[in-house]
């Protein structure tokens, strides 16, 4: 009997998640039945040890049961998973994110204001109508939770939406920066930070927001080179005692050593980045460790600012399958850009240095918290410039490998830690009896080799079982972008990934230029070894249905710049013809 309830159910999965396109009825399946993952080693992150041959029972999308498979049988009206060899670890949580950010070019005019080449409202509409494809792209790395820290009072909308949804990760959010520093040109009508200027004005922003019901509160502790800390400081912690008098954490932005500890002595629970300018000292440690201050030290996103202005990519291919295209693609816009970017890139490569000195600071910092016995939290500061959602995150954890953490530790810092350093250990963080099931299914041991999309077998998330190769579809359109990016960054691997094996190249005549992936790979091996600094723009695009038609400008170091249109045929989620008319 029970054999065949769990061929029904296959069958049934199968049918399912042939039936239709859309990822939103593909990607995962909901069951009646109690689930049972048997024979499975289990990542304990409370005990730090891999407890091997146990079964975990999931029923109404919680934890039933743990325990060792010999003591728990499996009744016959139950969906049953044999994961003999397989390691089941908790959902991990990206910690620091903000849904308003694209993590494109255009994203932070603040930082760099690009209006004039492309408008912010633009950007802040493309995040809107992308939401759904950046969240499936959490969960396939692995990411069952994510935290904004920080946005706009929207933040709570996406907040309710994404809770219905089960292609999306747990949000956990805030609302509007409360801040020492009024940032330009970011939207007025609905900020998502808000400069206070007393003491009363912050407290009264924290109670704007309690209706809203925020997980936390945010400040921006923001101090210019003609000021001192303690000018703001009387801010900062009215905020934060107005929060706490509300039962609410703060989370604080404060880079700097002396803002951090300010923060931290007028109460902080969280600090979202790490203090970069100076070595955190041993009074500064003990006094975050005895009033169990969270530290997340988002490692990646200077980073990405550095990469961007400086036209300096190294991308993986991770980066390249998890990112949007889209957003990953305008970071290489300002080689087009010419007098309308505020700089040159080039002149930026003498200005930037990779590593950079904080970058140094930051990792040693983290060690040091680590040894502490601060509890250090994992997040990366996605929609920044160059930070992308999702996709960043595995970059986060291997640079905190990096810094000297254990993959215990960063294991721990992207689970348990990040459940408890927000409140949420009741539901989330470990593999315990009650708990949201929310649990990934892995090849690999995670302990030794860190968790990521390669290695994961089945998502587990509220309960439902999840595919992850169901989750990303490229779209016609996204396949072409793809195969941009790795023409402007000259990286065959990527630029040929969206082509089929048999494409086939064509001029405006018909005449046949290349055929099969590998004379593509040859042709494009010498053309990218000759040709410096190469750089398609894209000056128009047309979509209709699996065509996609490209107004295309080459540049490069040498010769003159060349226009043409490509017109792109995609059949069974390839490129399948290209047709080039000059």
């Amino acid at each position: 009997m029970r054999k065949y309830l769990l061929l029904c159910i296959l069958l049934y999965s199968y049918s399912f998640l042939r039936a239709q396109n859309d990822t939103s009825n593909t990607a995962f399946i909901r069951l009646s039945l109690p689930t049972y993952i048997t024979h499975v080693n289990l990542v304990n992150v409370i005990t730090q040890k891999v407890e091997a041959d146990q079964t975990v029972v999931i029923e109404n999308g919680r934890i039933k049961t743990v325990g060792p498979a010999k003591k728990i049988k499996s009744p016959e009206a139950a969906t049953i998973i044999d994961a003999t060899g397989q390691y089941l670890m908790p959902g991990m949580t990206d910690a620091h994110i903000h849904f308003f950010q694209s993590g494109g070019l255009y994203t932070r005019p603040d930082a760099v204001n690009l209006n004039h080449a492309y408008p912010y409202e633009k950007d802040q509409q493309w995040v809107k109508d992308n939401r759904a494809d950046l969240m499936v792209r959490y969960l396939a790395c692995g990411i069952t939770t994510v935290i904004d820290v920080g946005g706009p009072f929207s933040n709570y909308a996406i907040r309710s939406q994404l809770d219905s949804a089960i292609l999306a990760p747990n949000a956990f959010v805030t609302g509007p920066l409360v801040s020492t520093y009024l940032p330009p040109n970011l939207d007025k009508n609905d900020p998502p930070i808000v400069k206070v200027n007393s003491e009363q004005e912050a407290r009264d922003l924290v109670k704007k927001q309690l209706p809203y019901k925020p997980d936390f509160i945010k400040i921006w502790y923001i101090v210019l080179r003609d000021q001192k800390p303690e000018t703001t400081y009387p801010i900062v912690k009215a905020a934060i005692e107005e929060s706490h008098a509300n039962g609410l954490k703060v989370a604080v932005h404060a880079t700097q050593f002396q803002t951090a500890k300010l923060a931290v002595q007028a109460g902080a629970d969280i600090l979202v980045h790490s203090v970069d300018d100076k070595p955190l000292d041993n009074e500064l440690l003990q006094l975050m460790k005895s009033r169990n201050i969270v530290y997340i030290p988002t490692l990646v996103v200077a980073e990405g600012y550095h990469r961007t202005f400086t036209q300096q990519f190294n991308f993986s291919a991770h980066d390249l399958t998890y990112s949007n295209p889209f957003m990953l693609g305008t970071l290489m816009d300002l080689q087009h850009l010419g007098n309308k970017a505020p700089f040159d890139f080039h002149n930026m490569r003498n200005r930037f240095h990779i590593p950079a000195k904080e970058d140094t600071i930051m990792a040693n910092n983290l060690k040091l918290a680590q040894q502490a016995g601060v509890l250090v939290v994992s997040g990366t500061d996605a929609g920044n410039i160059g930070t992308q959602h999702a996709a960043s995150f595995q970059n986060e954890l291997l640079a905190m490998q990096n810094a000297g953490l254990s993959n215990w530790e960063i294991i721990r810092s992207a689970t348990i830690n990040a459940a408890k350093g927000f409140g949420k250990d009741k539901d989330l963080g470990s593999i315990e009896k009650g708990k949201l099931a929310d649990l990934l299914l892995l090849d690999s041991d995670p302990t030794r080799s860190l968790p990521a999309p390669a290695s994961i077998r089945t998502i587990f998330h509220r309960g439902a079982i999840i595919q992850p190769e169901h989750l990303i579809h490229p779209t016609p359109e996204m396949l072409v972008q793809q195969q941009i990016n790795g023409y402007n960054l000259r990286n065959i691997e990527a630029f040929l990934a969206p082509y089929s094996d048999s494409v086939t190249i064509y001029n405006m005549q018909g005449k046949v230029l290349m055929k099969g992936k590998q004379e593509l790979r040859e042709e494009y091996i010498k053309y990218f070894n000759k040709t410096p600094e190469l750089h398609c723009q894209i000056i128009n695009r047309m979509v209709k249905g699996n065509i996609v038609v490209d107004q295309e400008r080459i540049t490069s170091a040498t010769g003159k710049p060349l226009e043409g249109i490509a017109v792109y045929k995609i059949e069974n989620g390839k490129i399948e013809t290209v047709h080039f008319i000059e």
